[in-house]
């Protein structure tokens, strides 16, 4: 009993080693993306499947299709990427330090949008202060102010949207208007 068990773990133990001996490993690309560049478009990809993952719908209306909008704007195409990213997957300390790359640019882009967005929220609190002043003005001249809130809500709903649709969409927008 015991020299069966020994001749099973010897025989896994050979079966094992075999099917370890075969690896093969991506060879460079012909057509290898810089590392530099490879940086920009893993960048461009994260935020385009962070928008996508956000709000579908309005990436959809937009017409922007990411990962062809990726290969357009770096000039480059589906395999050259695929053998790119496989070539440096296998490279382990490259490919962590492109991607601790990617993080750093996405915390300073984040760093910065914040930084805007605080600006943005105080500008905003200072309209409605001052329309609220303005208000409060009209009011007591005896001045209707409904009217003129109805229009500044409407005037706050053509800002709301801030994600315009691509020029094409507009055309074909005014086009059935006239």
């Amino acid at each position: 009993m015991i020299v069966k068990a020994k001749n099973i773990i010897l025989l896994l133990l050979v079966v094992f080693s075999v099917s370890c001996q075969d690896l093969k490993k991506t060879e460079k690309p012909d057509d290898l993306i810089p590392e530099d560049k490879m940086i920009e478009v893993l960048t461009e990809l994260s935020l385009l499947h962070a928008a996508r993952n956000y709000n579908r719908s309005k990436l959809e209306e937009t017409g922007i299709r990411p990962e062809e909008y990726i290969y357009e704007k770096f000039n480059i195409d589906s395999l050259q990427f695929e053998r790119s990213n496989n070539f440096y997957a296998e490279q382990y300390t490259d490919y962590e330090r492109i991607y601790d790359s990617v993080k750093v640019r996405i915390q300073r882009m984040k760093t910065r949008l914040d930084s805007l967005r605080e600006v943005e929220v105080k500008r905003e609190d200072s309209i409605k202060m001052a329309e609220k002043d303005s208000l409060k003005v009209l009011d007591s001249l005896g001045i209707d102010t409904d009217s003129l809130r109805s229009e500044i809500k409407e005037k706050k709903k053509l800002r709301a949207d801030s994600l315009l649709p691509p020029p094409a969409l507009m055309r074909k927008k005014m086009d059935s208007m006239n």
